[in-house]
């Protein structure tokens, strides 16, 4: 059986995602694919996956034709479901929900896709984002709807030892926009440093997708803050590089703090956790999935500086809650989060649609 998988632009976590899931599945007898409609700066993960980038109707035309796929999988473009058929494509549709940040711009979005999902779509999918389940039930009676969690490999992805930093470091990572949240992260930071003198910040970004005002907001407030001095920005780390940062992060005393007001299925949770390097975040609804408080990692309430703060330094000197923490996000990830599992349920919709 053959598959396309298809998104805007490969960056960030549906990179991640798009070349775990070709590879895994390869083991399987399922041959899939990528096709983005945008460069982006996850080209330079790609270690094999068969991967397209345009936006050319014939030059898609044609990949669809050699490929010959039995189904398709659109992150959510639902608007490109009449232009595959338009193309010539007969197969199976699947819309896929990831995440869409604030949940009214999620409804707002998934209410325009009705017409497109009814018309077109065979089935549903997202990673068990309760929010999301809720809207495709509400929305879509009588599409069939498949809602589990992504995975990770967290055997080729994992824990690296190498140089300890020399100050402990807490690390974000995310697109420079306001669900993500950046300026939680900061006060955080800023906080923390009253506590931790030597505490440095570490932000993991993708200045490509970055919205232009959201950055120079975040400059001002650097500046505000008096940040500069702590702050280090890393733009584009290839992907299989993030295990060492990880890796250091968890052995310098951090951790990651993910501040997101709504997310999907954060991998990037996952890379942490797999690498032992214990994560704070805020309780929504796909971070939920990934964190069991004070046994897979820490939650706060989003907006709740003061407890991020008590629940980051608690983290930090809690020594013996901090290596359970790290043991058990990494058995987590490798029990409930693994390969196998996944691509028995993806393989089990593919049949089923």
């Amino acid at each position: 059986m053959n598959v396309l998988f298809v998104f805007y632009v490969p960056s960030g976590g549906m990179d991640t995602l798009n070349r775990l899931r070709c590879k895994a599945l390869a083991r399987y007898g399922i041959h899939a694919s990528c096709l983005y409609f945008h460069w982006g700066a996850g080209v330079q993960n790609n270690d094999g996956v068969p991967m397209y980038i345009t936006n050319n109707d014939e030059e898609i035309r044609g990949i669809l034709a050699a490929g010959n796929y039995d189904v398709i999988v659109v992150t959510t473009d639902h608007k490109s479901f009449p232009r595959f058929r338009q193309l010539g494509y007969t197969g199976k549709l699947v819309l896929e929900i990831q995440g869409y940040g604030a949940k009214e711009y999620a409804r707002q979005q998934l209410i325009e896709a009705i017409p497109y999902v009814n018309t077109y779509a065979s089935a549903l999918l997202n990673p068990s984002t309760p929010h999301i389940a809720a809207l495709f039930r509400e929305l879509f009676p009588n599409i069939p709807q498949y809602n589990f969690p992504n995975f990770f490999d967290s055997e080729s992805f994992t824990y690296r030892p190498g140089p300890i930093p020399e100050r402990p470091v807490i690390a974000w990572l995310g697109r420079m926009e306001d669900n993500k949240n950046w300026r939680e992260f900061l006060h955080i930071g800023y906080q923390m440093s009253f506590y931790v003198p030597d505490l440095k910040l570490w932000v993991f970004e993708d200045p490509n997708l970055s919205i232009p005002h959201e950055r120079e907001q975040f400059d001002s407030v650097v500046h505000q803050l008096g940040l500069h001095s702590r702050l280090i920005m890393h733009s584009n780390v290839p992907n299989h590089q993030m295990q060492h940062y990880f890796s250091a992060i968890g052995d310098s005393g951090g951790f990651v703090c993910n501040t997101s007001k709504v997310e999907g299925g954060p991998l990037s949770v996952l890379e942490a956790m797999s690498c032992r390097c214990p994560v704070l975040a805020t309780n929504s609804d796909g971070v939920a999935l990934c964190i069991r408080h004070n046994e897979t990692g820490k939650n706060y309430t989003l907006g709740n500086i003061a407890q991020a703060v008590q629940e980051g330094l608690d983290l930090m000197h809690n020594a013996p809650l901090r290596e359970n923490i790290r043991s058990g996000a990494l058995k987590r990830v490798q029990t409930e989060f693994n390969p196998h599992l996944y691509c028995v349920r993806f393989i089990d919709m593919l049949y089923h649609i």
